[in-house]
């Protein structure tokens, strides 16, 4: 069988800080082609959305997968699977990823006939049997079609099986995340054992945490083009051993990367010495979710975290010489003092201060415990960098306020003063003819404007997500019934 299969595009923070290859998609790739089918991938990151419909006609594939890892590209996956309809009839059309396992059904009442079926969960097992089961794909186990919704598969047991197909996609050099230009990406562990309410992390892997072979990793690594690899594990070097396990066999090979990677504070704290030895081998920037400077806040969150736990791991990373990205998240709630409070902490410590939107997303506890009502059922918004809950300013000077706030990174670390500290390492770039970094640091204001986070809400909504079910406090059962994967999987 031909399979085409589609990233969507970027979306609004992806157009300035990064650009990351599909992994998930190249895993899923890989499984197909092993199980005899004819494979081509379509990255929308890195080519016009007008060349989709050129790859159907020119490639004439017998299905089409589209991957959905963020809901805000729901309406483009939608529309894109109608034009799939529509140039090519009866083709096969289906969707997976992290987002599009939660609103599974909803994806295919919008198509009108256009999708097929949705895959729950992960794809590397359930898309080979899937395709093998063509037409007849209701009853395959993680396989939902509209008049029925099968049990998720178990987790897949060795997820480093077979390598992602890097080879498939195109534009590679396009892929980057700050500095780290080019960088692929890899993954040392999947899942995630903490519960935060407003991340589905956990409830997509049924709060699981596995390590794939430290061997396995380091081969995979010895065959990455690219300098830089960002881990994208959700928080890295949970277990020390696995991780120092790793560190060894990258070591032996004598492999020499820059590593970008995320972690929570009290994983850096009780971890150092993993990080230390990992700095070694070139990790040099991280991910940091401080989430809130509030300890109430925090406990909302269930982070299991405080504020001084924060600061404490934040001390560590200075001290080991890692470049830190912070996260904080912006309450639509928020007045004006408390956006000047955020500004202030922001623009006395020295690293980069991300503020993204909170936002309650189908798939978390937040999504149901949440007591404000969604001011908006517009797919396109639920990007974390808009208000989806009514926020106490009004609208306008809310992203005023937001937008304000986030120009201290654009201040500190970006612009003509960031490209002429950095001018060694973009001479440098520039003569591999690698330009991501340095157009990164002139599109903030691009991007990051207010008048376009108003006008957002104010364009026509073609696709509707459907409003959560309320409870007041979380229940054992609610946990339960957010799990994609769970011990009762097939």
């Amino acid at each position: 069988m031909k399979l085409l299969l589609i990233h969507p595009s970027p979306l609004l923070y992806a157009e300035v800080y990064l650009r990351l290859e599909p992994l998930g998609l190249e895993c899923v790739a890989a499984a197909a082609r092993a199980a005899g089918h004819e494979v081509r991938m379509l990255d929308l990151q890195v080519f016009p959305q007008t060349q989709f419909e050129s790859e159907l006609r020119d490639y004439h594939p017998d299905a089409v997968g589209f991957s959905m890892n963020y809901l805000a590209n729901a309406p483009e996956v939608i529309d894109l699977a109608k034009l799939a309809a529509q140039v090519q009839p009866g083709i096969f059309v289906f969707v997976g990823g992290h987002s599009a396992s939660f609103v599974a059904k909803e994806l295919i009442d919008h198509s009108e006939g256009a999708i097929t079926c949705v895959i729950r969960g992960e794809g590397e097992v359930v898309v080979p049997e899937m395709l093998a089961a063509v037409p007849y794909v209701a009853g395959v186990p993680g396989v939902v079609t509209l008049d029925r919704n099968t049990p998720p598969r178990k987790l897949v047991g060795d997820f480093k099986q077979n390598l992602p197909a890097r080879d498939l996609t195109r534009r590679r050099r396009k892929y980057f995340i700050g500095s780290h230009d080019p960088c692929a990406s890899i993954e040392f562990t999947r899942g995630c054992p903490w519960d935060c309410s407003f991340c589905s992390a956990w409830t997509f892997y049924g709060r699981s945490y596995r390590l794939a072979d430290p061997v396995a990793i380091a081969e995979e690594v010895a065959t990455i083009r690219e300098p830089n690899l960002f881990v994208v594990d959700d928080v890295a070097f949970v277990r020390p051993d696995h991780g120092m396990a790793v560190a060894d066999q990258i070591e032996r090979r004598r492999i020499r990367k820059r590593y970008y990677c995320e972690t929570r504070c009290d994983t850096l704290i009780r971890n150092k010495d993993v990080f230390a030895r990992w700095v070694k081998l070139g990790l040099d920037c991280m991910f940091l979710g401080f989430e809130s400077l509030d300890a109430e806040q925090l406990k909302k969150f269930r982070k299991r975290l405080t504020p001084g736990q924060n600061f404490e791991a934040l001390e560590i990373a200075r001290k080991l010489g890692i470049v830190v990205a912070i996260n904080l998240i912006v309450d639509p709630g928020w007045d004006r003092e408390q956006f000047a409070m955020a500004r202030e902490w922001a623009s006395q410590v020295p690293e980069v201060v991300h503020m993204t939107v909170a936002t309650p997303y189908p798939g978390t506890e937040l999504f149901h415990t949440e007591t404000r009502e969604l001011a908006t059922t517009d797919y396109r918004l639920f990007d974390i960098q808009h208000a989806v809950i009514p926020t106490k300013l009004p609208l306008r000077d809310f992203y005023e306020e937001l937008v304000r706030t986030q120009a201290i990174i654009n201040a500190k670390f970006m612009g003509w003063r960031t490209a002429m500290d950095c001018s060694r390492i973009l001479v440098g770039l520039l003569l591999k003819g690698q330009t991501n970094f340095l157009k990164m640091l002139f599109r903030f204001s691009k991007v990051y404007n207010a008048q376009r986070f108003n006008d957002d809400h104010a364009r026509p909504v073609r696709y509707e997500m459907s409003r959560p079910v309320r409870q007041s406090q979380p229940q054992p059962s609610l946990a339960a019934s957010l799990m994609v994967h769970s011990k009762q999987a097939v």
